[in-house]
């Protein structure tokens, strides 16, 4: 029997599809920066979000969490499972490789980097500042203890960046609709943070201690109620995105053909 502990998403991913949707407006940007690659390996893939859905684009996925497979949809790409620290792939197998909010769950994420780098000249890494992830206000004024964990969270996107060569960083503000209920979307929302449901898709709240959680919420329960909230944060309800430290790394080394010099 093997000692390996099961994924942490076999634990805190059981309701994950219920609202952690693909937002169009990041899968745009995920995609264009995906430039053209016909084969795409994306790894920590969870449920398929953000795949390359154009029938051109060979796309295999890799999961270790047997929770997140099943909750796969009907005609998703093919999924391996297995860690993003050991690609049972050979070098260069793909044109590029993705891997959305993962990268911080790896146990030796410079090992899971190189091996981004082995499989494919191009990289395309949802990744979190999470000093600014860790300043979005529920975090920091209501479960200031999870707050605290999450600046100690590592990599960040400049650490990634800093691993990958040619790397750019893209900074990614959150609207207020977003279908993708990632902990910082719900910053102009919330009540949502009353919901249980939306609470165990969030992974710091997920993997925080529950009591710690529930007097946050409690807190935000009594501010809602009597307005504080309101008068507190007013100034979140004048604007049109808010930056919670999403961040997408793209490392480029493809090898471009030089076109001939004009007469």
């Amino acid at each position: 029997m093997s000692s390996r502990p099961a994924p942490i998403y076999d634990t805190i991913g059981q309701t994950y599809s219920a609202n952690r949707q693909t937002d169009p407006r990041w899968a745009g940007l995920i995609n264009q920066q995906l430039d053209g690659a016909r084969s795409v390996l994306n790894v920590g893939a969870g449920a398929g979000s953000y795949e390359p859905l154009h029938a051109a684009v060979d796309v295999v996925a890799v999961e270790p969490s047997s929770v997140m497979v099943e909750q796969r949809p009907a005609g998703a790409a093919p999924v391996i499972r297995a860690l993003g620290t050991a690609l049972p792939f050979a070098d260069g197998a793909f044109e590029a490789v993705m891997a959305v909010l993962t990268v911080h769950h790896w146990g030796d994420w410079r090992t899971g980097l190189a091996e981004l780098r082995r499989v494919a000249p191009l990289r395309v890494v949802l990744a979190i500042d999470f000093e600014a992830h860790a300043n979005v206000w529920f975090l920091r004024d209501y479960v200031p203890a999870v707050a605290a964990v999450e600046r100690t969270l590592s990599p960040s996107a400049d650490q990634i960046a800093a691993e990958l060569p040619n790397s750019s960083v893209i900074p990614l503000p959150l609207p207020d609709d977003m279908a993708d209920a990632v902990l910082g979307s719900h910053w102009r929302h919330p009540e949502a943070f009353l919901d249980p449901v939306v609470r165990a898709n969030c992974s710091p709240l997920a993997l925080a201690d529950p009591a710690v959680v529930e007097k946050g919420v409690a807190r935000l329960a009594d501010d809602l109620a009597s307005g504080a909230w309101s008068r507190t944060y007013a100034d979140l309800l004048e604007c049109e995105t808010y930056d919670a430290g999403y961040r997408l790394v793209v490392s480029d080394e493809r090898v471009r053909r030089q076109e001939p010099a004009a007469d």
